[in-house]
């Protein structure tokens, strides 16, 4: 009977030290969970359903904000084009949550799962990034974050066996700070974009000291806040390689001037691009210019 009581203790504490590892390494508050899954899914049935005030209701106030700049940016309509997206917002059922915490009037969840965003074909195992902001006692859905794992196996199949120690990075984590209120953009003279391509690599940008972009992984552009204007614009950018790269990675960033003359390209007016196994700078900054020649190929009299 001793014997057999030790065994049953013995199991006990080992499903205990089971469960203890498993919370260190999954960090979620169930109650937090609970209520930003619910907001989240309010913003995301407003974007399926095209519903402009259920939308302003669940989304962060400076969030609206930057997008009613980024559509004016583009010269296109407000707010029909809120709902211009390529893609349906992701349903979180069949994720699992891999950390989900508050600091302050800032919160974050971390998803891993087949991410499907409605576009076919068979989606693979990703990571979705939710921010979320308090606002007067109220969680209201801000911002998400696509993590492909494409090129960060290693990440993939560490996640899968339980090791969550990608996630545990500062960027996975609720800042604490709320951000500032961005400045209102009313009008664009000139529409400009910034491209990037930077698998396994993190690269901001700055245009004219307004226009902020973080591109992680990926091959994408974004429009510039308040576009580009005459006379001389001012890129800056800071890379950093991401956990799992080789650091060898081919990189390449763009500003693109787009005109509304029928027939007229895209005009290529900034570029840094590096090739395989190349040296990437941590930091650069660079000038383009719009005169009278350039502005004339822009922009319909």
């Amino acid at each position: 009977m001793n014997k057999r009581l030790l065994t049953l203790c013995s199991v006990l504490i080992t499903f205990c030290l089971a469960d203890t590892k498993t919370n260190a390494q999954a960090s979620v508050d169930i109650q937090l969970k609970t209520q930003l899954d619910a907001v989240y899914m309010q913003w995301r049935a407003a974007m399926i359903k095209k519903n402009y005030n259920l939308w302003a209701q669940y989304t962060a106030t400076h969030r609206q904000v930057h997008i009613k700049n980024r559509i004016v940016s583009e010269k296109k309509p407000f707010p029909t084009w809120i709902f211009q997206v390529p893609a349906s917002p992701p349903a979180l059922a069949g994720l699992k949550p891999l950390s989900v915490s508050a600091k302050g009037a800032t919160a974050t969840a971390v998803y891993f799962g087949k991410i499907d965003f409605g576009v076919g074909g068979n989606p693979t195992e990703n990571i979705l990034l939710l921010d979320f902001i308090n606002e007067r006692g109220r969680w209201k859905y801000d911002k998400a974050e696509f993590i492909r794992l494409t090129d960060l196996k290693d990440v993939r199949i560490k996640i899968k066996e339980g090791d969550f120690s990608y996630i545990q990075q500062k960027d996975f984590q609720p800042s604490g700070v709320v951000p500032q209120m961005p400045i209102a953009v009313h009008t664009a003279k000139y529409i400009a974009k910034v491209y990037a391509f930077c698998p396994g690599r993190e690269v901001k940008m700055k245009v004219n000291k307004i226009s902020d972009h973080r591109f992680q992984d990926t091959k994408t552009s974004e429009v510039v806040v308040g576009g580009g204007v005459d006379g001389l614009n001012e890129v800056q950018f800071a890379t950093k390689s991401l956990e799992g790269s080789t650091g060898k990675e081919a990189l390449c960033i763009r500003v693109y001037l787009m005109s509304t003359v029928k027939g007229v390209p895209p005009i290529k007016v900034f570029e840094y691009l590096v090739r395989e196994e190349g040296a990437v700078k941590q930091f650069g900054s660079a000038n383009f210019l719009i005169d009278l020649k350039v502005a004339s190929k822009l922009n319909k009299k």
